[in-house]
């Protein structure tokens, strides 16, 4: 079983799904465009995006949150919120 990284980050008002395949371009990586929203998608609201792209969580995952500066090594630009999880194909096999 092939584990992938699936990510969610904010940029612009608009929060972003999506899986990171290694040696894939990025333009090919499967995403998924939350749209302007005030808060952050939850759980169950990623869980489904990542659902329908393939994707499921791998067993005892959690998300993990981290903050960026949008300008390194600036603490005055603005905050980039980014989170990630461990996720593997729905069917299990390679995606």
């Amino acid at each position: 079983m092939m584990e992938h990284t699936a990510q969610i980050s904010n940029r612009g008002g608009r929060w972003r799904l999506y899986v990171v395949l290694l040696g894939g371009l990025v333009s090919q990586w499967p995403e998924h465009d939350f749209g302007p929203v005030v808060t952050v998608p939850t759980v169950a609201e990623r869980s489904r995006a990542l659902a329908a792209l393939g994707f499921v969580f791998i067993d005892g995952a959690e998300w993990e949150w981290t903050e960026d500066n949008e300008t390194h090594g600036d603490d005055t630009s603005p905050v980039l919120l980014l989170a990630s999880i461990r996720v593997r194909s729905r069917d299990g096999g390679v995606s």
